[in-house]
């Protein structure tokens, strides 16, 4: 995932403000929910769920479902997830308005509410129909939305399932779609017949989208690939989206020697206000990224696209074992998700350079970011990267986002997947890279149906495939809070990072990283213009000299120079408002990765493989 902004995502990025370097992806970011892709279907015996979805009211964001629980079981426990998409609880049952059920006669039956989000009813051995409505207007790509333009829905936030029947096959069907519209997803079936899914799993593990979207495919080695973009077709050429998507397949199917069989589908919005993130799905992912942000940055697409795909392996096939079995009612802790969102960031990169998307001096620049990011950050002293995964789940708290209290698992793991790839060519002089630590877990996990142990896991293949010991590295870097020793690193591709201090701009505030939703100001310097302007803590920033507050944000801020004019429009508890002040100054160390001045030959062949993200060649000798 990659979540808006820079760290958390299903978002996007979620490293820098993509950056998948920072998003999403929304990131964000992960999210989940799926078991690997090649588990075995549902026994044929099993009778089928059927839902239908009806879209009722467009205008007023209504959806009614309809329900149908086969012949079986006397009683069922109904339950709607607390959370997806994103690492947050977000009780998709507040938005239900009503839950009914009728007999084949038409009699009401009782259905009884055991908490918010679970219901209890009885007297269902001859089956049940379940009828109920719920609200959906949460744009984006965490999100469920239906308006008059299209409706969007990650399923798992409006289908409530019988909790016994969660691993029963399921039909799937839409009533009420404007005769214009056409439907998109990764799903079996067809708009007229409905959809097949082997579980409800695997049902909402692919997202829905509806409307009169415009739609292009291409074939690559033995997949087919959709790619379909609902937006003004004024804001993009969907044929350049869809070179980019080409060419990233093309990139990251070739380093990880697989391609997943089948079909694969890309859905991207470009509204014209704020969107940011990207949610990944076992053969599909969706993006939102503002009409406005792809103009002034192309680029920005092309990350969080390679981050979303590379999420077809890493966190859907290999998958970390905390993270199963998916549990609807309550928090998935994990200790992985420095590598599952990551290390995917790290592989994102070295996708971009292998496309062409990207050059050595973009990489190194993105890099260096990525150091000054973490070491900008106190928490890196205190927080490991395994305690920043599980404070995934924290990241809506304002707090939690203040630079002295965490670190973003995206950046952390980012920088883990740099080093360790740096670590495995100077034990063995560049002949094993992170390529073969994801393709050993591909053939060692996901193509058995296994889930990995965690960081575990990870160091297990990182010695299988280097014939060296990594305890130590991961004890010091994954699980500890150790200062990273760049340049112990850096040297085996003739790299190091140096410091120059300058004077930056300062406009007085922070503000969090949101995985969706409005930027909130963290803290406000005491005594700095803000200040005496009244911006204050928990002040909502809608506009920013004009412009939407989106996930740009703080790259806009970053942009200023000091003593330049801040127009703000913010809402808090002195009401909505207009604020205006001059930013101030600060010290600020930049980093940047530098040639060595005895660059051998040596370091330069390993720079070069390093670059196309792979080892030297069996048959490449060194120089």
């Amino acid at each position: 995932m990659i979540r808006p902004a820079s760290s958390a995502g299903c978002d996007p990025v979620a490293r820098a403000a993509l950056r998948v370097v920072g998003l999403g992806i929304l990131l964000c970011g992960t999210l989940l929910a799926t078991a690997p892709a090649e588990s075995a279907p549902s026994p044929p015996s099993q009778a089928s769920l059927r839902y239908t979805v009806v879209l009722a009211d467009p205008a007023r964001h209504l959806v009614r479902v309809e329900l149908r629980i086969p012949p079986g079981a006397a009683e069922h426990e109904l339950q709607l997830p607390v959370w997806n998409a994103l690492y947050r609880i977000r009780d998709f049952a507040q938005y239900v308005n009503w839950v009914h059920r009728r007999d084949e006669r038409g009699n009401s039956l009782p259905v009884s509410p055991l908490d918010p989000s679970r219901w209890h009813i009885a007297q269902a051995a001859g089956g049940a129909e379940i009828e109920y409505e719920t609200f959906a207007n949460d744009p984006g790509p965490f999100g469920a939305q239906l308006n008059g333009q299209h409706a969007f829905f990650n399923l798992a936030e409006i289908l409530i399932y019988p909790v016994d029947l969660r691993s029963h096959p399921i039909e799937l069907g839409f009533r009420n779609v404007p005769p214009a519209w056409k439907i998109a997803t990764a799903l079996p079936g067809s708009d007229e017949a409905g959809f097949r899914a082997e579980n409800y799993d695997r049902l909402v593990d692919a997202p829905v989208e509806i409307g009169t979207f415009r739609e292009t495919d291409f074939e690559l080695g033995r997949g087919h690939y959709r790619v379909i973009i609902d937006a003004d077709p004024a804001d993009y050429d969907i044929e350049k989206i869809a070179a980019i998507d080409e060419g990233i397949v093309a990139a990251e199917t070739s380093w990880m020697d697989d391609q997943p069989s089948g079909s694969y589908l890309f859905i991207y919005h470009f509204p014209r206000g704020r969107g940011y993130g990207g949610m990944e799905h076992a053969d599909s992912m969706a993006i939102d990224e503002s009409a406005h942000s792809l103009a002034e940055d192309p680029e920005s697409l092309a990350e969080v696209t390679a981050h979303e795909f590379f999420h077809r392996w890493n966190v859907k096939r290999i998958r970390p074992q905390s993270l199963e079995p998916i549990d609807y009612s309550k928090e998935n802790y994990s200790t992985a998700l420095w590598f599952s969102e990551g290390v995917t960031s790290t592989v994102g990169e070295y996708g971009m350079l292998r496309a062409g998307r990207k050059n050595e001096s973009g990489f190194r620049k993105d890099l260096a970011r990525e150091v000054q990011e973490i070491e900008e950050r106190p928490a890196h002293l205190t927080q490991s990267a395994e305690a920043s995964s599980l404070g995934a789940w924290l990241e809506g708290y304002p707090y939690y986002q203040d630079p002295a209290r965490s670190v973003s698992y995206y950046n952390k793991g980012f920088l883990v997947g740099i080093l360790l790839d740096l670590e495995l060519r100077k034990r063995t002089e560049c002949r094993t890279s992170l390529r073969e630590v994801l393709r050993w877990m591909n053939q060692n996990y996901a193509r058995q149906n296994r889930f990995f142990p965690d960081s575990r896991g990870v160091q297990e293949a990182a010695e299988a495939v280097s014939g060296s010991g990594f305890a130590s590295f991961f004890e010091r870097y994954v699980a500890g809070t150790e200062e990273l020793p760049w340049n112990d690193f850096f040297r085996v591709v003739g790299l190091e990072l140096t410091e120059t201090r300058v004077a930056v701009v300062d406009p007085g505030f922070t503000v969090d990283r949101p995985l969706a939703g409005p930027t909130t100001v963290l803290a406000v310097a005491p005594l700095s213009e803000a200040e005496r302007s009244g911006l204050a803590v928990g002040d909502l920033i809608l506009t920013v000299n004009g412009q939407p507050a989106d996930a740009s944000l703080r790259q806009t801020l970053e942009q200023l120079k000091p003593g330049e004019t801040l127009n703000l429009r913010v809402s808090g508890r002195a009401g909505q408002r207009d604020l205006h002040f001059q930013a101030g100054s600060r010290e600020r160390v930049d980093f940047e990765l530098r040639d060595r001045g005895d660059l051998s030959e040596q370091q330069k062949a390993c720079r070069a493989s390093w670059l196309r993200g792979e080892p030297l060649a069996l048959g490449e000798a060194h120089p």
